[in-house]
């Protein structure tokens, strides 16, 4: 079996492709699990600051960092975000530690990645993901949002 991983030339796919170059098993395959990218975020009415919470979306599963409805989320969660090559251009709030954002600005996958360490769960214990520090919006008022603001996701 070919390993999706690595090109003819022995290099891993991500230092070979764009983003937009890559098919959709590799795209997926990005993905690290940290969960960040599903931390409901706020935007100050006066300074257009953005901020993180660490309040997660409901179909987020905080333990896991898995979407608990991957295939319908869009349905489910009408802005949820589905992140493409041209969003990822796009989109500010992408954490720094985000495959795609580090991809599309020509930097390396960090070694807690799966796709370097080959296990999912280094990026829960390299501390990059939001397990154990985000709660899901089911257990949050829309008014108290802001008393969850947290500046660790970026």
């Amino acid at each position: 079996m070919i390993d999706p991983a690595v090109t003819e030339e022995n290099e891993p796919f991500w230092k070979t492709k764009t983003l937009r170059q890559m098919t959709s098993l590799e795209w997926e395959s990005l993905c690290d699990g940290c969960g960040k990218c599903c931390l409901i975020k706020l935007i100050d009415d006066v300074t257009d600051e953005l901020h993180f919470t660490s309040v997660s979306c409901r179909l987020l599963d905080c333990n896991t960092c898995k979407c608990g409805d991957y295939e319908n989320r869009k349905t489910v969660v009408p802005d949820c975000v589905a992140l493409s090559p041209r969003l990822v251009q796009e989109l500010q709030w992408m954490p720094s530690t985000c495959a795609y954002r580090l991809i599309h600005e020509g930097k390396d996958l960090e070694w807690w990645h799966p796709l370097v360490s080959g296990g999912t769960e280094t990026v829960h214990e390299a501390g990059v993901s939001v397990r154990n520090r985000a709660t899901s919006e089911r257990n949050v008022s829309d008014k108290s949002l802001p008393d969850y603001i947290v500046d660790w996701p970026k």
